[in-house]
């Protein structure tokens, strides 16, 4: 015969049981991380049977098959590297300091008064590089009284600015 099935209140064991059934419980014992987060260290050179024995995966005989092995940059095999093939021309100064050049007819767009800096030339979009000095040459004429800001100045420069009742200040 079928067995009754049991009353499922609020004091039978059997209800506590179905409601963590499908939820699992965690304890510090049964902690793991999530699956496929832990990887295993592959060990190469550990006998026929792991797939990486014998040459461990560096193929056979060779400089590229040597313990401590790198390749230089630009190493081409012997062949004459390409760094060398080309032509060299000119001179590198490794001291040598870029300006980014500003006319002083390019000045006349700010008004009078106004102290001119090298971020305000950024801001207005006169210098586009950020990492290069500025250089104001005397290209021009200034009409307005300015207070000029900037890294390097033209003698022509200079004499402009102070014939315009500007002022200038060389920038460290």
């Amino acid at each position: 015969m079928a067995k009754k099935a049991a009353k499922s209140g609020p004091r039978s064991g059997r209800s506590a049981a179905k409601k963590t059934e499908g939820r699992p419980s965690y304890a510090l014992s049964n902690l793991r991380p999530p699956r496929g987060s832990r990887i295993k260290k592959v060990r190469v050179g550990r006998g026929m049977g792991s797939k990486l024995g014998k040459t461990s995966g560096a193929g056979n005989k060779g400089q590229k098959s040597r313990r401590g092995y790198s390749r230089r940059r630009g190493f081409e095999g012997g062949q004459n590297p390409l760094h060398r093939r080309m032509p060299k021309r000119g001179f590198h100064n490794l001291f040598g300091v870029s300006y980014s050049v500003l006319n002083l007819a390019d000045l006349n767009v700010f008004p009078a008064g106004e102290t001119v800096t090298p971020d305000l030339l950024r801001a207005h979009g006169f210098i586009r590089r950020k990492a290069d000095k500025i250089k104001v040459l005397g290209d021009g004429d200034l009409t307005v009284k300015l207070a000029v800001h900037a890294h390097a100045f033209s003698q022509s420069a200079k004499d402009k600015i102070s014939k315009a009742g500007g002022s200038f200040e060389v920038v460290a």
